[in-house]
């Protein structure tokens, strides 16, 4: 009889769990490829959560793992295009990511892709900490490797079916056969639906609707003892409303034009693993392809100001060689990798003036400036284009070494990475006003039309070129490799880009300095912003007592980062964000989990993070933020658990389990002169799942206390928003697992 205690594996201490990585003798995935697969032994903070522990928590999104991972917060907030995660004070929330993403060994490029639902996930692995080393650009964070269900493990059906408040309902089938000892494939696929929690008060209706869907087809194939191929193919379908940001000033969520995110995936990704003699060479081949488009009211008012569309295209192509090799005594170990991308991303990105912002953002601003000679519009709404083509590409080589001595375990290992990126871009508008004369009687007559035709064309492009160090030493605290201490200092990286968003603007000012008044940008100086770099410290320890019945991992960190990437609203009536780099920031924490099995009945699981991160040097020509805390950041996360396992010794419900669980995050700050913030606050949800042979039915409830809380915060034109959480949310779920493990 399986213990409920294995629901939830915080650590991989407990080598009896069914649903760990630890047991996927036939197949491989990314970070067991790179690094040990017993992630317990090695120098890095993880988390690993498996397929049982998802299930307690009625997860199938990355987002459903916020704060049960210690330090790592994914708000749900805007649409499913915003994927920002922060971790230990690294974030992102635009452009490049600051956390890796792998499914299946598929590395995900593009954060636009981050968020979706996914069925029958095997486990979840999450490394805090920059992973560069050996997983590259945009890792400076840390690594999420998702992992699906292997139909070489097991065979049949399972199916999933779910309603909830909000009219919130989810299915999902999943088919997986083996049809020889050397050949297995499943497909599966997944259907969600929401009717949504916010109203928007212009329109009377609820705007955060959402409908996906998904495929997934992965094959298994031994071709012989000595080589495993997988190949996983899978696309995805997205069509979501948005976006409930309520007025400060009004607490209102209330405007007038429409918002909405559509998306389209397609993915396939070729595993194929050769076993030598002593050596194993692996290579990880994917495509990628994405088609999105967000289009929003950009001021968020029911007032015709302005609304921007953003439409990409981007392919996707990389490859990565992995061969590793040991000794005959296994004492030294040495892994070797050739890693390279090359991803195409085309995007229109045009801003619509509609009648008030051609009123109070361009014509107000002429018109004081020269009374006399007043000016009208032809048109009350015309766009700014932005037509983009930014093809981007790297290469990277790297090496890690592992020699053991003893109980002692000494890790180096460096990666030298290049990139170029390339920006051609497009910004042109037509349109025109009208100049009238003041006469002394203070009577208009006209006096000449303008008309404003602009085409700018450019290409602008960034070399970068960077080294990314990793040492670390681990010593064990007894011969059976339960209980260790480690220190590791590594170096992140997270590669620059371009500031599309600014192009409106950019185009804005030169309308207006047609009318003699606005500022001029220099381009190539506004539009670029450099990667960011960062210096991890840390020291940790894991630790499994009373015979594996408690686990408990801990560690201390200290980053130093420098030219860190914020996104910031500039000031005044601009109609976009930028990308900007603080010239340094400090964080400083720590994290705990503990999962304790107390008998066969009760387990108790505990995830606290704690993260100080603030600027050290960072002024934005204004104002100087010298010690002020870092937006978006959390300063704590926490989770607790609680399970009961009670056996009914009835044929038809054989077990019911019982989980309360509290989540808290904060205190968070959401501008950089920490003048707005969300106080801490606690989420509290409960399940009930009773559990027959081949079925459970599980009751569930979300943030049971009706607590009210922001995700996010921003500007728009000076004036601020947010977004609430998430209100009360209760559901059942039905699973129908009708198959065998082999």
């Amino acid at each position: 009889m399986a213990l409920i205690t294995t629901a939830l594996t915080l650590t991989m201490a407990v080598s009896s769990v069914p649903d760990t990585v630890g047991r996927e003798l036939e197949e491989v995935n990314v970070v067991a490829i790179k690094q040990n697969s017993r992630l317990w032994n090695d120098a890095v903070s993880s988390t690993t959560i498996s397929t049982k522990a998802l299930d307690e928590l009625n997860t199938v999104a990355l987002k459903g793992i916020s704060d049960v991972v210690p330090n790592f917060f994914m708000p749900d907030y805007g649409s499913r295009i915003t994927s920002s995660i922060y971790v230990r004070g690294i974030g992102a929330r635009m452009d490049q990511p600051a956390v890796g993403l792998s499914i299946d060994n598929v590395p995900f490029l593009n954060k636009n892709t981050y968020d979706f639902d996914l069925a029958d996930i095997a486990s979840v692995e999450m490394l805090r900490g920059p992973q560069s080393t050996l997983f590259g650009r945009n890792t400076m964070g840390g690594l999420i490797s998702i992992t699906t269900l292997s139909p070489m493990r097991w065979q049949g059906w399972r199916i999933m079916a779910q309603g909830g408040k909000g009219n919130d309902y989810k299915a999902s089938v999943g088919w997986y056969h083996k049809f020889s000892d050397v050949f297995a494939s499943s497909v599966t696929g997944n259907f969600s639906y929401l009717g949504g929690f916010f109203r928007n008060q212009h329109t009377g209706k609820l705007l955060d609707k959402e409908r996906s869907g998904g495929l997934r087809w992965k094959a298994n194939w031994r071709v012989s003892p000595s080589v495993y191929i997988q190949n996983v193919l899978s696309g995805s379908l997205l069509r979501q409303g948005g976006y409930p940001y309520e007025y400060i000033e009004t607490g209102e969520i209330n405007y007038n034009d429409t918002c909405f995110y559509r998306r389209f995936t397609i993915n396939d990704g070729v595993t194929v693993n050769y076993k030598g003699n002593g050596w194993n060479l692996t290579s990880i081949t994917s495509v990628q392809h994405l088609d999105d488009n967000m289009t929003l009211d950009q001021d968020f008012l029911p007032l015709p100001y302005f609304t921007l569309t953003q439409r990409q295209k981007e392919t996707s192509v990389t490859e990565d060689v992995v061969v590793r090799g040991a000794t005959a005594d296994g004492a030294y170990r040495w892994l070797g990798g050739l890693f390279g991308f090359y991803k195409h991303l085309d995007m229109k990105a045009p801003v619509t003036f509609k009648d008030k912002g051609i009123e109070s953002l361009i014509e107000s601003h002429r018109n004081d400036a020269n009374p006399s000679f007043p000016i009208s519009w032809n048109s009350r709404e015309f766009a700014l284009n932005s037509d983009f083509k930014i093809p981007t590409y790297g290469i990277a080589l790297y090496h890690e070494s592992v020699y053991e001595l003893y109980r002692w375990r000494f890790t180096a290992g460096i990666r030298l990475d290049y990139e170029r990126s390339e920006l051609d871009y497009r910004s042109f508008c037509s349109t025109g006003y009208q100049i009238f004369r003041r006469g002394e009687d203070g009577k208009l007559s006209p006096y000449r039309n303008v008309d404003v035709n602009i085409d700018d064309h450019g290409k602008l492009h960034r070399d970068y070129f960077t080294w990314m160090p990793r040492v670390s030493v681990l010593y064990r605290l007894d011969d059976n490799n339960e209980r260790n201490i480690y220190a590791t200092v590594s170096k992140g990286y997270k590669s620059g880009g371009f500031n599309t968003q600014m192009f409106s603007d950019v185009l804005q000012q030169r309308v207006m300095n047609i009318m003699g008044i606005g500022s001029t940008y220099d381009v190539d100086r506004i539009v670029g912003y450099k990667p960011e770099y960062s210096w991890n410290y840390e020291i940790g320890t894991h630790l499994s007592f009373l015979q594996g019945k408690m686990n408990l991992e801990a560690s201390a960190f200290y980053i130093d980062c420098r030219d860190q990437q914020l996104t910031m609203f500039p000031d005044g009536t601009t109609t976009g964000r930028i990308m900007t780099n603080a010239g340094r920031t400090r964080s400083f924490g720590g994290e705990i989990s503990v999962n304790y099995n107390i008998n066969r009945n009760f387990s108790f699981n505990l995830s606290y993070g704690h993260t100080n991160a603030e600027f050290i040097k960072f002024s934005n020509g204004i104002r100087n933020f010298k010690g002020k805390k870092l937006p978006y950041v959390p300063s704590n996360t926490l989770f607790l658990q609680g399970l009961a396992y009670v056996p009914t010794g009835n044929g038809f419900v054989r077990n019911i389990t019982f989980d309360v669980n509290l989540r808290g995050t904060g205190k968070i700050y959401w501008n950089e002169e920490n003048t707005q913030s969300q106080p801490f606050y606690f989420l509290l949800g409960s399940s009930i799942t009773a559990q027959g042979k081949d079925w459970t039915l599980q009751l569930w409830g979300k943030n049971l206390t009706g607590t009210r809380y922001h995700t996010f915060y921003f500007m728009s034109m000076g004036n601020e928003f947010l977004q609430r959480g998430r209100p009360w949310q209760l559901g059942v779920t039905l699973r129908f697992t009708i198959g065998n493990n082999r």
